[in-house]
């Protein structure tokens, strides 16, 4: 929170002379956001910015002025994640007008907004990830996709029932470049495709959220490693399968960041936690090591040293056989 700017209210009689004169006057209401945090991965751009701003922008209808702090244009520039989460098909349904960067208005000292109407952070951001809180808002994960359907141009509603389908159900695997990678994605890949059925298709998430978003919503199945690429879900139809699979030392908030959220967006959820086997870990330390039995008390160690053992320093090769009912698993559950 430490990059998330504080803003201040004050209370003063419009007489006050150390109130300035509005150079701008908007007759529409404004909101007030920031793009501080953890905004730059893919999955808190979600759930900490463009879920609530969904929830508090949509009931204005576009009518409401958004008004960004903490932008970073370097960054975004950079990484493109929050240009492109922040894709102008989203902003354009959420708001008729261009985003202010207020930061800069201020440094400029140009301008005064004067707003009859002002919503000074997001809402409705729910108490479990990707969720919205209905105490806060009337819209639910639900709107928020049809939503999104609707600003990517989402044609795929509902997976299909394979015995009921004449194509085979299309199943998607994640791939990542560079840590937490599936070294035998092929094998992978040929598993699904030659012995259980599925049309597969093998993609790293795209710079381009749009493109990226139409390849997921085609898809009912969906595999990835534990990582911020799983929030690509939101674009799935409903009834389809994500499987997340945790590699070794990260299953204590897997289920929490995208097990428990799975269920309010229509899909259903299965998990699959690899053993040390599986981990390019084992090629690093000993079967015994506390790395394996013991990951709290690594995490003792600090988050870098966490971060860089599990996170940026492990592979993972698939079990194909162990493995394998978890992908039958997904296929009965696209059968209900």
């Amino acid at each position: 929170m430490a990059s998330v700017r504080q803003w201040s209210i004050r209370l003063v009689p419009e007489s006050n002379p150390s109130v300035p004169n509005c150079t701008r006057v908007h007759e529409s209401p404004g909101v007030l956001f920031s793009l501080g945090g953890f905004s730059l991965n893919f999955f808190h751009a979600f759930t900490d910015v463009i879920v609530p701003l969904f929830a508090t922008a949509r009931p204005f209808n576009r009518d409401a002025e958004l008004l960004a702090t903490d932008y970073q244009p370097w960054v975004a520039s950079v990484h493109k994640i929050v240009t492109q989460a922040l894709s102008s098909p989203v902003l354009k349904l959420l708001s008729r007008y261009n985003v202010v960067n207020i930061d800069d208005e201020q440094k400029s000292g140009r301008e005064t907004h004067c707003f009859s109407s002002l919503t000074l952070g997001l809402k409705g951001r729910g108490q479990t990830e990707l969720s919205i809180n209905s105490s806060e808002s009337n819209y639910r994960m639900r709107d928020f996709q049809q939503f999104l359907k609707t600003a990517y141009n989402l044609k795929k509603t509902t997976a299909i029932k394979p015995a009921a389908a004449r194509q085979k159900p299309r199943l998607l695997i994640i791939s990542r470049m560079h840590s937490r990678t599936f070294t035998n994605v092929g094998q992978i890949a040929k598993l699904c495709r030659d012995e259980l059925g599925y049309e597969v298709t093998v993609a790293e998430p795209y710079e381009d959220t749009s493109r990226y978003a139409r390849v997921v919503n085609s898809c009912d199945v969906m595999v990835g490693v534990h990582g911020a690429g799983l929030t690509n879900m939101v674009f799935l139809p409903e009834k389809a399968v994500v499987i997340q699979v945790v590699p070794v030392g990260l299953d204590r908030d897997s289920a929490a960041l995208f097990g428990e959220p799975a269920g309010g967006l229509g899909v259903s959820y299965l998990e699959y936690k690899i053993g040390k086997e599986e981990s390019s870990l084992i090629d690093k330390f000993p079967a015994d090591d506390d790395v394996f039995e013991k990951p709290w008390v690594v995490e003792k160690r600090g988050v870098k040293v966490f971060r860089s053992i599990y996170f940026d320093g492990q592979n993972v090769t698939l079990d194909l056989a162990r493995f394998r009912p978890t992908l039958l698993k997904a296929l009965e559950l696209l059968r209900q």
